[in-house]
């Protein structure tokens, strides 16, 4: 079998389909898609509503709750533990199969019918503002997590404690503004580090301790700004800084982002995986285009934010001992042939669902749970099962649906965008794929202006005390100013709250409050790691030294004599890096060669 080009229906850019591909989309009995893979990822992502909550009432006590469902939406909305609950049947809203209707309209409509849970989490306690979180013990504004306490404005938190705005971290403690941090202690304003402790601002650094400003550096002990120092020359030089200070904090940070840019970076942070392509990926084998993935990923394309997982294509926060996953989202857990589909845990053969667990044999399903050979939440024998389901997949393609940039849907495509119950603005699409709201409506998705909600800023931004010390404990509750002042493209609240647990730990880190709300600060962050992309480059390395950087002309001076000696580094690779960017990107061997 051959590879195969086509144009995708969407950017209408063309989109490589190789032979290994085919192979994949036979065993799950799916045609190859019309969407590239990053049209593809879009599309999904914007199902995926993460961190936008309303308040909206459950619609059998009429108790006002929090959702992840805007009342707008045309979701009915369950409490979470009622949802969970044997009080209701959602088999009582199966309906036959209308043939003169597309498929994704009536899906629609029974989306729009069978309850929802208000927000996506399990085994959680004084967790009311999370979503798609499970076993978490006092959260607040946290998503994608699993596992921790006193978790609060953060995503994608695994077992760990007493962590602020942090994304991506795992196996942490008291750790605040961190990006991609991994069984660390104590680390502030950081990113790509693993196994440091009471250290400031750290970049790319292993092992370290009691460490402020620095890069690239392994197994070091005070150390400021790449330098080092005597344990007492170190610890004054922390008192003179004052991170309680919003002023010099600022200043660190700038003289820290100037170091940054000079450090040397990897063409990617792969570690004990062969044959792969893509960032962040540990413990992986023979995978493509992957991102954000651990623990036993075997055989996978497409894939982002997932563990333990074989054999599967385009998705996102999946895993735990699944295979033949594909175009889902927040699904797996000992699943196999999960399709097209949205929280689907456990069972096998599930396809075209949203929110069904522990299932099998289902098609065109909503809400269910320990069923099996259902279509739109109707019971059927396995052989009329078969073969309705069989007549649906020809009905799919004989009557696609098309979108209003007509865009058409046969059999093999995901859920249409317009029909999603989400704005493009309230999904992880616009946290990875960030668009303005004309090239959202350009692009056929749904853009949500604010609501008006009359804030009354109580504390102007520039009135905030400088330092954390001279903030009062009557603060806690009253209204913030923003100092993006709704004018970024970042969900911005315009005003936000310091609860009381938030100000007892800036008080007791000696940190400064901040000038940004939670949503802002969440896309602070998010700017900061490399997008889901890939450019084919060449090593920077050029023999003694590096390549000029492209915007500052800087050069970095190899340590030691490289593999290629004075000649410039032959090897290639994909990488996240794109080739406009101002870093200095080395192939793993020159890397390996200086930072040690």
């Amino acid at each position: 079998m051959n590879s195969e080009t086509k144009k995708c229906q969407n950017c209408q850019k063309d989109f490589v389909i190789e032979p290994e591909d085919f192979v994949f989309y036979e065993k799950i009995k799916v045609p190859a898609p019309t969407f590239c893979w990053e049209c593809r990822t879009m599309r999904r992502f914007s199902w995926r509503n993460e961190r936008t909550f309303y308040r909206n009432s459950c619609a059998i006590t009429g108790k006002s709750l929090i959702s992840g469902f805007s009342p707008k939406s045309g979701i009915t909305v369950y409490d979470r533990d009622i949802w969970w609950s044997d009080k209701w049947d959602s088999m009582e809203y199966g309906r036959d199969y209308d043939f003169n209707k597309p498929f994704f309209v009536q899906f629609y409509e029974l989306m729009r019918r069978v309850p929802q849970p208000a927000v996506f989490n399990a085994r959680t306690v004084n967790a009311d503002y999370t979503q798609h979180t499970g076993d978490l013990k006092n959260g607040y504004l946290v998503s994608a997590s699993w596992g921790g306490e006193d978790i609060y404005y953060s995503s994608r938190v695994h077992e760990s404690k007493d962590c602020w705005d942090v994304f991506a971290v795992s196996n942490c403690e008291l750790c605040h503004q961190d990006i991609m941090v991994n069984k660390s202690y104590r680390i502030l304003f950081s990113q790509d580090s693993d196994n440091c402790s009471d250290s400031y601002f750290l970049f790319e650094c292993r092992n370290c301790q009691n460490c402020f400003g620095c890069t690239n550096l392994r197994n070091k002990l005070y150390y400021i700004f790449n330098e080092p120092h005597t344990k007492e020359e170190y610890l004054k030089k922390i008192r003179e800084f004052d991170l309680g200070s919003f002023n010099k904090l600022e200043e660190l940070r700038k003289q820290f982002s100037e170091l940054k840019i000079k450090a040397l970076r990897k063409y990617a942070n792969i570690n004990n995986a062969q044959l792969v392509t893509g960032d962040n990926i540990k413990n992986t084998n023979n995978c493509q285009r992957c991102f954000d993935v651990s623990k036993d990923i075997r055989d996978c394309k497409f894939i982002q934010n997932a563990l333990q997982i074989k054999d599967s294509y385009d998705g996102y926060g999946i895993g735990a001992s699944a295979e033949l996953l594909y175009e889902v989202f927040d699904s797996g857990v000992q699943g196999s042939k999960l399709c097209f589909g949205a929280i689907i845990y456990g069972g096998t053969n599930v396809y075209y669902s949203y929110n069904c667990h522990s299932s099998s044999n289902l098609f065109g399903c909503v809400g269910l749970r320990n069923k099996q050979y259902c279509i739109f939440n109707k019971q059927y024998t396995k052989e009329s099962f078969d073969k309705l389901r069989t007549k649906i997949i020809e009905h799919m393609n004989s009557m696609p649906y098309v979108d209003k940039k007509g865009r058409t849907y046969k059999y093999g495509e995901f859920f249409p965008p317009e029909l999603s119950p989400f704005s493009y603005n309230e999904t992880i699409a616009q946290e990875y794929f960030p668009l303005t709201k004309e090239q959202v409506i350009k692009q056929g998705y749904s853009w949500k202006d604010p609501d008006e909600r009359n804030i009354k800023i109580q504390i102007p931004n520039n009135k905030l005390s400088d330092h954390i010390k001279d903030v009062e404990d009557s603060m806690v509750g009253k209204t913030i100013e923003c100092s993006h002042q709704g004018k970024c493209n970042e969900q911005c609240t315009f005003g936000f709250k310091i609860i009381s647990k938030e100000l007892e730990f800036y008080k007791k880190m000696n940190l400064s409050l901040p000038r940004l709300c939670p949503n802002c600060r969440h896309y602070q962050r998010i700017k900061q790691r490399n997008p889901l992309k890939l450019w084919h480059r060449k090593c920077m390395c050029a023999g003694e030294v590096s390549d000029q950087q492209p915007t500052t002309n800087y050069q970095y001076q190899n340590t030691i004599e490289h593999f290629h000696k004075t000649d410039h580094c032959p090897n290639e690779f994909q990488t996240t890096y794109a080739p406009d960017r101002p870093e200095i990107v080395y192939c793993e061997k020159c890397y390996q060669q200086e930072v040690v």
